[in-house]
């Protein structure tokens, strides 16, 4: 059992240093797993041998306007977010307990410290003292547990964190279960779990984990502006445009922890989801960023005089049926020999090529990335066409035609143009529908046959629950087995990741099995910024920080 005490160094730490210096985990793998376990990035960069990366010096300038280009989605909850854009915009004002890191480490944020432990049943989180509310509260422990207690209600709708803390749940009551959470001082909580939750740090860093304040009612959060963050919402127009400003009526907490917020004003702006218009608004010095580079004008993008910053990421695209959706009277995708004949029909290997430029790796219809510390080769997906249309015939779905519905958004919808066409060439019938953002995310889960952008998550234990455990609210394929449910909560309890890698090989293969997706690549991605900005650099799980976002020496005129 831990105590309130000087934070320790989990045991489990000492074997993962080891296992990267035996050259069976990868040095982002370990960093990922210490932090996760309450050791800071300093201390585990020393572990094994190395300094951390020193931390920049403040190079932005006070003040100016920063315009960034990104899509402007209608706001809700924060806990009902499901798009990046949101969070993106909320973090102005809406801040984290923990922080995901591109060298794959988590930072605290809001939480001063946590600890762990032996067997992750057992959280204690200290609540960084001197953090404020943006209305003068301090924030408390307290605070945490309510919010807590928010992500825990199954019965609000859409609520994906109630699903990320499942094993806290009473579902008789709908409440969090007696023993819990133990507010033990003003900035000292306890999370006691009935069984081990590997993924409860990493949840805390995933952007519906919003903090909010106790007053917030659950509505539109630009109406109820009350946060811990540096900037304010001064105007958000649904597909058009979202403005931040300085809070200068407030000192933030974080300026003499991590520095930065030096910019009066953010600016990010609506150019739909056609990439030609993203270069020609940068081009044109419309915009001073962009929120993602992709396609063919990665190239036409580096011949500019901007900066390009790259991630290797687990991000990726998912082209589903939905098992749920009726047509035409009949639940075409309800047949396993259905699913499979799509699945068998498409070669990953040239939807990467024809959909992303190969700027990225061929995936194996299972989402688990390599990168995942849990992630088990279980060999290439294959592609069979001539076995695709035996299983539709033998289904007696030959003559039924599929349509297949994508974002108007380049690589989503050149890489379901493909699969489109590898559909039509084992001879399936399929057509295509593209839709605008505005149409499109409002119904991404009830699509009968969609594709859908999937962003990183650091254990590929969390992407299988958010997407594939029965009844999750953004599981949108429908699918719903007992004994994949079965084998992902034994991985969810296991600490050791080359263990955890035993059952997810089974996992994987289920999935595949079961014909639920065509995964066709991992994407590396890509962001393009003018010269003097500052915090744009591209994040795996395309995050923006407004917080690290400013100029360094000359910046161009408001």
């Amino acid at each position: 059992m831990s105590t309130i005490g000087r934070p320790r160094i989990h045991p489990a730490v000492r074997m993962y240093a080891a296992e990267l210096r035996a050259g069976s985990l990868s040095r982002r793998e370990f960093l990922t797993r210490a932090t996760a376990l309450g050791v800071s990035s300093g201390t585990a960069y020393g572990i094994i041998g190395l300094a951390a990366p020193a931390a920049r010096a403040q190079e932005a300038r006070g003040g100016g306007t920063l315009r960034v280009q990104m899509d402007i989605i209608a706001m809700k909850d924060p806990r009902l977010w499901d798009w990046s854009e949101m969070a993106n915009f909320g973090r102005g004002w809406l801040e984290y307990l923990v922080e995901y890191q591109a060298d794959g480490t988590f930072r605290p944020m809001l939480l001063d410290s946590w600890q762990v432990n032996d067997d992750a049943t057992e959280y204690v989180l200290r609540v960084r003292p001197g953090v404020t509310w943006n209305n003068d509260d301090a924030l408390t422990a307290e605070h945490v547990a309510y919010n807590f207690r928010r992500w825990a209600d199954p019965a609000v709708e859409g609520n994906s964190m109630a699903s990320r803390f499942a094993n806290i749940v009473d579902f008789s009551t709908g409440e969090v279960r007696d023993g819990t959470l133990e507010v033990v001082d003003d900035t000292t909580l306890r999370v006691s779990l009935p069984e081990p939750n590997i993924a409860l740090i990493a949840n805390l860093a995933d952007y519906p984990a919003a903090i909010v304040h106790p007053s917030y009612d659950g509505g539109n959060p630009i109406e109820q502006p009350i946060g811990t963050g540096p900037y304010l919402p001064a105007e958000y127009v649904l597909n058009e445009r979202g403005v931040l400003v300085r809070n200068r009526e407030h000192d933030w907490w974080g300026q003499d922890v991590y520095g930065g917020a030096t910019l009066d004003r953010i600016e990010y702006l609506d150019y739909g989801t056609d990439p030609a218009t993203w270069l020609a608004a940068i081009e044109a010095g419309e915009v001073d960023m962009l929120y993602e580079s992709v396609g063919e004008f990665i190239a036409i993008l580096d011949t500019l005089e901007l900066v390009k910053s790259e991630a290797v990421t687990a991000n990726t695209i998912v082209i589903r049926p939905n098992q749920r959706a009726e047509v035409g009277g009949r639940r075409p995708y309800t047949d396993v020999r259905v699913r499979r004949a799509l699945q068998l029909a498409c070669s990953n290997e040239i939807l990467l090529e024809l959909g992303y430029q190969s700027l990225g790796i061929v995936a194996a219809n299972h989402h688990v990335c390599p990168i995942h510390p849990e992630y088990a080769e279980i060999g290439p997906a294959e592609h069979d066409p001539d076995l695709a249309l035996a299983l539709m015939e033998e289904a007696g779905m030959a003559d039924f035609e599929h349509e297949l519905v994508s974002l108007d958004d380049g690589y989503q919808r050149d890489t379901c143009d493909a699969v489109a066409a590898q559909l039509r060439d084992a001879g399936l019938l399929v057509r295509r529908t593209i839709l605008p953002s505005s149409s499109y995310v409002q119904d991404w889960q009830n699509f009968a046959f969609s594709a859908t952008e999937w962003s990183q998550r650091p254990l590929g234990v969390q992407v299988l629950a958010l997407a594939y455990r029965s009844g999750e609210p953004w599981n949108e394929t429908g699918f719903s087995n007992a004994r994949f449910d079965q084998l992902l909560a034994e991985a969810m309890a296991i600490a050791e990741a080359e263990r955890r890698s035993v059952v997810m090989a089974e996992l994987e293969q289920l999935l595949r099995e079961e014909g639920v997706i065509i995964q066709p690549y991992w994407r590396s991605t890509y962001r393009h910024f003018r010269e003097g900005v500052t915090g744009a650099e591209m994040h795996p799980m395309f995050e923006i920080y407004p917080y690290r976002l400013g100029w360094a020496g000359m910046r161009p005129a408001d």
